[in-house]
């Protein structure tokens, strides 16, 4: 007999995944219906703003679909929240995130090309999720780079590589070690990719549902 609850044939862990799927769907669906309401847009207006389809979308706010990380990151666009804003409320997250090398969530930005990876570090649960950690590695240039704003500060820390970071009509040359602070509602982002590869932690820090 197992000590952990687990049957032979491991029926009690797929349960549990089951579980948890319905659970994520459940919080992902709360979250969009909240979110569409905050505009006092319909399903169908939302469906025009996202690019996605009515039935969807319909679909995704009655549970009966879960959405990909693609799906996520359109709707997070066009109802102007982080994708992590998504997964508010549901209870596995802890006080306590442990993110091991390698394992952060990708996440696609509008705009960026090959070679440019954004993994999400965790999101602690409300009340406590005022900061978006991101791992941010560039391993090919681009010839535009896109800008980005958003609400709140942000705190960019680099570890290796070296380029220009854009902010307004600056331009400042990050080395490993350098840390840079700014506030997020002016045009920001990578400029000239001057020695490549580079990383760096970028740390966002928003009011709790902004």
């Amino acid at each position: 007999m197992s000590t952990d609850g687990a049957t032979s044939d491991g029926q009690a862990p797929a349960r549990a995944a089951g579980n948890l799927q319905a659970e994520l769907g459940g919080v992902i669906a709360e979250r969009v219906r909240e979110f569409r309401l905050r505009y006092g847009w319909t399903v169908g207006q939302l469906a025009a703003h996202s690019g996605l389809s009515k039935g969807m979308l319909s679909k995704i706010e009655n549970a009966q679909s879960s959405p990909s990380l693609s799906t996520l990151a359109r709707l997070s666009e066009a109802l102007s929240v982080p994708v992590t804003a998504f997964f508010r409320g549901l209870s596995e997250e802890e006080d306590v995130l442990h993110v091991k090398a390698g394992t952060g969530l990708d996440i696609q930005h509008k705009g960026s090309g090959p070679g440019h990876r954004y993994q999400l570090l965790g999101n602690m649960r409300a009340p406590h999720d005022s900061l978006e950690p991101m791992l941010v590695t560039l391993t090919e240039r681009s010839e535009v780079f896109p800008l980005y704003q958003h609400a709140g500060t942000e705190l960019i820390f680099m570890i290796s590589g070296k380029m220009e970071y854009c902010y307004g009509a600056a331009r400042l040359l990050l080395e490993p070690g350098d840390a840079l602070q700014f506030v997020g509602e002016v045009m920001h982002g990578p400029g000239e990719l001057v020695v490549l590869p580079i990383q760096f932690l970028a740390v966002k820090a928003v009011t709790p549902g902004s």
